[in-house]
């Protein structure tokens, strides 16, 4: 369906491809049932649907927990969990798809719904809305999220989440330095100069094994970061809205940059060759870091670690940050099912419907009658995250 067909070429050439795509299949089918929950035959006579995620660790915990609360409250389905690896999920979503095998609701970032739209991927949700009575009120999500899910006036997914980028930082460090105010907030100055200076006394007062500042030294959260500080000097746009062409303000994305490279080299405030940022910040090497909202399950759950948690600092003027969104989507069928349409339906709400226990994760539910519930509001830094998110 989306792959363009061999033609020409020798009998030995077409062998070969015969064999690849035998091994593409063949790892295709084991990585999407090695990691699958158990079906048992107690779900014989049930509607059964073949869920795809690429969540890990506790994320992947908070999932199932959904997902098992699902199956036990709705006796006529049954919801098979597959987890795949994060790596290889989209490519093997689109090859699910095309071989004929898609999964009937499934897992995408809102960063990734432009391509799968594009590749044909995507069910209009109003569409199988139509079919059914079972309704999504739309008016109930975070609108500057559920707007990035809509083209051309309909709506392609239910979001579940959204997913900031923050700043964490250790309360015990920032009161030494008597950098930490009465409401346990840092004391941070005003723009680029005002961070400099945080960074400069926390490197003064630290002990010598502690670093001010533990940030990635590649992959997505340095990027993560730029991305936030060129938006913070109000630029408009990385590519033009028609997506013909670029619309780098190259000023603003050079000025992000040296400041992030600056961090590095100049003010030597993050190490250079950290080897897990993660693992350096939580075991308390490391007095501040970035990433994204999600790691709050792991700091909360790490013995001794008084943490806190803030947008990152506003550096340029605006106040905004990096984000994403989870969000469950219901790939193409070959033959659509429409009972399997309403069941899958019925299932995603029954998920985003239930994000005081995605939120646990450190995800801020995309459906906002969510952060109301006491469940929610008792989490701590989640009422911080809202004011990210909106």
């Amino acid at each position: 369906m989306y792959f363009k067909k061999y033609e020409g070429g020798s009998s030995l050439k077409r062998t070969w491809i015969v064999l690849l795509c035998a091994v593409v299949i063949f790892s295709f089918t084991a990585a999407c049932t090695s990691q699958s929950t158990a079906d048992t035959s107690s779900n014989k006579g049930k509607i059964t649907l073949q869920y795809w995620t690429l969540f890990g660790g506790g994320d992947a915990e908070y999932m199932k927990e959904i997902v098992n609360k699902f199956n036990q409250t709705h006796p006529d389905i049954y919801v098979k969990y597959m987890q795949l690896e994060f790596d290889q999920y989209y490519t093997k979503l689109v090859s699910g798809v095309a071989a004929g095998r898609a999964p009937d609701v499934a897992i995408s970032h809102i960063t990734m719904m432009p391509e799968l739209k594009n590749l044909g991927i995507l069910s209009s949700v109003d569409a199988i809305m139509d079919q059914t009575d079972v309704q999504v009120n739309w008016d109930d999500f975070n609108q500057n999220i559920l707007k990035s899910t809509i083209y051309d006036g309909k709506h392609y997914s239910l979001p579940i989440d959204t997913h900031p980028f923050v700043m964490f930082y250790n309360k015990k460090y920032l009161k030494e330095a008597g950098l930490l105010d009465e409401n346990e907030q840092p004391i941070i100055g005003e723009g680029p100069d005002g961070f400099l200076n945080f960074l400069q006394q926390l490197k003064e007062k630290l002990p010598d094994d502690v670093a001010p500042f533990a940030l990635s030294n590649a992959g997505d959260d340095p990027y993560r970061l730029w991305w936030a500080l060129y938006f913070q000097q109000g630029a408009e746009g990385i590519v033009s809205k028609d997506l013909q062409s670029s619309a780098l303000d190259m000023d603003k994305a050079i000025k992000a940059a040296q400041f992030i490279q600056d961090l590095y080299f100049k003010q030597k405030a993050i190490p250079r060759n950290i080897a897990d940022f993660y693992q350096m910040f939580q075991s308390q090497k490391a007095a501040i870091t970035m990433t994204g909202a999600w790691a709050t399950g792991t700091w909360a759950s790490t013995d001794g670690l008084d943490f806190g948690a803030m947008n990152i600092p506003n550096l340029y003027g605006k106040q905004v940050t990096w984000g994403d969104s989870h969000n469950l989507i219901f790939p193409v069928q070959e033959h659509p099912d429409p009972k399997k349409q309403k069941a899958a339906l019925e299932f995603a709400k029954f998920v985003e419907e239930n994000g005081q226990i995605w939120a646990q994760a450190g995800h801020v539910p995309a459906n906002t009658t969510n952060w109301d519930k006491p469940e929610f509001t008792e989490l701590p830094y989640r009422t911080e995250y809202t004011k990210i998110a909106s």
